[in-house]
């Protein structure tokens, strides 16, 4: 069984945003609804400024506090790696919102649940790429199956020392980036 994961290329991400309207457009979400965000950072001073990148977006952790402190098990893992919700079983407390500490999910007001990055997990079961990874210009998103070690995103890991956010938290994200 494969364990799904993303290596993201900060140094090639040109700040698009590609990657979110991909994702909107995918799910059909509304313009203020992101599952995938963008983050810029400023460095520097005046006048040698400049900008970093980060996508943010679900992380599919390994130990997610989200799947944790679901009351009704609406949020699970599935063992490819993906952490995804039974909608229909959602009954729209939040605690997930909440428990996430990278700040991925989105409350659908309207809907009464929220969303987030699944991975495009229809996609990928017809064997189509994520839409984040096809639409970005600059090449700088690969998926692909974490535990395969000729992989491409398995190699990017280790060639290039991709690294998880937030180690720290201890949650195993499968998302990594290159800096």
């Amino acid at each position: 069984m494969a364990r799904y994961g993303l290596v993201v290329d900060l140094t090639k991400c040109v700040g698009c945003s590609s990657c979110t309207v991909a994702c909107q457009a995918q799910w059909e979400l509304e313009p203020e609804e992101r599952w995938l965000r963008l983050e810029i950072q400023e460095e520097g001073s005046y006048p040698a400024v400049s900008q970093r990148f980060t996508t943010v977006q679900c992380m599919h952790c390994d130990d997610a506090p989200c799947v944790r402190v679901c009351p009704t098990g609406a949020n699970y893992k599935r063992k490819d790696g993906l952490v995804l919700i039974h909608e229909s079983r959602c009954i729209g407390c939040k605690y997930c919102v909440v428990a996430c500490p990278y700040q991925a999910r989105v409350f659908n007001e309207e809907r009464g649940i929220p969303g987030k990055c699944r991975l495009c997990d229809v996609r990928i079961q017809k064997g189509v790429l994520p839409a984040c990874v096809l639409a970005c210009p600059a090449g700088a998103r690969y998926f692909g199956d974490l535990d395969d070690p000729n992989s491409e995103v398995s190699r990017l890991v280790v060639l290039k020392k991709a690294k998880q956010l937030r180690p720290d938290l201890r949650t195993g994200p499968n998302i990594f980036y290159v800096r």
